[in-house]
């Protein structure tokens, strides 16, 4: 048998802080650390602990190399060990009669990615989170609390020297696009009881994710013309709908095709249950009475096809989610309707319910719409009053 090490992991030494009542009453300030060894890897959903000797044989060992197995007991055990943990890999020897073999020859978690981009998307993931809690618990909800926990933040904009040195711009009348901008406010209220029509979820998909045109420049090799830009042009974000209220449209989870226009039924409603939403949201309420959630699912293969082992590309990646989320906020609000965008989410939980491999393919992000409130009990920010107008029309 012979082995390597499992190519994306980083070694981090962590303190962890203990109280030690001696050392207190001896005039001490009563705080010992003890150093634990973590293992972090791409192919792993937890990091593991280790010794010194096994993260010590980790650094000696190659990635990229089948290595003998030590010849020493002692060495022996500790590769064994890493085995076990699933921070090695192991090539079986081929059977003398059948030839079979080897068994395993790639490391988990290869496929062009960065290392440290891999890992630290495998390890940003949420799952089972309630953020809403989370918030709640550090008393972190509102505004004066978050000035009264963490102090003042950094200014919204930052000094730039005297009036004297800037040159000012001339006000330009607003065109269509710039009021309709204006237009978008953040939805927090959504209507539990109000569908929106096939026609207007139909309006926000055309100005998203459908591809209007399509050019093939070499065999297999196909680039797709949507609304948004996107890194390289490959376009590597689907939309996964959880249809909750559409007219016309049973609910459920769809994925949408773009060339086409259509939806396909992933998972229907039956086989949801009721805090499907929720747990997507992590808890976060206010946006679970949205009709419709477009969950973003991003095919990382697509990206990693052209830019291997790139430092830049998973940054590219969230690039196009942002331009989508805008582009789905500004065709929501051109529909009348109300919109959000958070990455927020239990990634692990939705990953689970359509079946995604996190290397492969993951959400990203989640937008949602549906039509507004009539009353606002969930703060937004609206100052320009375009949601909400003042009362007595101002």
């Amino acid at each position: 048998m012979r082995v390597r090490r499992c190519g994306a992991l980083v070694i981090e030494p962590n303190e962890i802080p203990s109280l030690d009542i001696g050392d207190l009453l001896s005039g001490g300030d009563g705080v010992r650390t003890r150093v634990e060894i973590r293992v972090w890897a791409a192919h792993l959903d937890e990091y593991r602990r280790v010794s010194p000797a096994q993260a010590q044989w980790l650094l000696q060992c190659s990635a990229e190399y089948w290595q003998d197995l030590p010849a020493d007991v002692d060495s022996r055990a500790l590769v064994h060990s890493l085995l076990a943990l699933e921070l090695l890999v192991a090539e079986e020897v081929p059977d003398a009669e059948t030839g079979v073999g080897p068994v395993s020859c790639s490391t988990p978690g290869e496929g062009h990615w960065w290392p440290l981009a891999a890992i630290h998307h495998r390890h940003s993931r949420w799952q089972g989170v309630d953020s809403v809690t989370d918030m709640e618990r550090s008393q972190l909800v509102t505004a004066h609390d978050l000035r009264q926990r963490l102090g003042s933040p950094p200014p919204a904009v930052p000094d730039q020297g005297p009036l004297s040195g800037q040159i000012g711009l001339p006000e330009v009348p607003a065109s269509a696009l710039e009021s309709l901008g204006r237009r978008r406010v953040t939805c927090r209220n959504f209507d539990p009881g109000r569908s929106v029509s096939m026609a207007q979820l139909a309006a926000a998909l055309q100005q998203t994710f459908r591809a209007h045109a399509q050019l093939e420049p070499a065999p297999g090799l196909v680039f797709l013309k949507k609304n948004v830009p996107s890194a390289g042009g490959l376009h590597p974000m689907e939309a996964c709908l959880l249809v909750q209220r559409v007219e016309g449209l049973a609910p459920g989870l769809y994925r949408y095709h773009p060339l086409r226009h259509a939806l396909t039924s992933v998972v229907p409603e039956c086989e949801l249950d009721a805090d499907t939403a929720r747990r997507f949201l992590a808890g976060q309420h206010w946006f679970v009475d949205a009709a419709v959630l477009v969950v973003f699912v991003c095919r990382f293969e697509r990206s990693l096809w052209k830019y291997r082992n790139h430092r830049k590309v998973y940054r590219a990646m969230m690039l196009d989610a942002g331009h989508l989320s805008q582009a789905l906020y500004m065709a929501a609000t051109e529909c009348g309707l109300g919109a959000f965008v958070t990455s927020a989410i239990n990634e692990v939980d939705i990953e689970k319910v359509l079946a995604l491999d996190p290397l492969k393919e993951g959400p990203l992000a989640i937008c949602g719409m549906g039509w507004r409130a009539q009353e606002r009990t969930t703060a937004e920010l609206d100052p320009l009053q375009s949601a909400w107008p003042a009362p007595g029309g101002a």
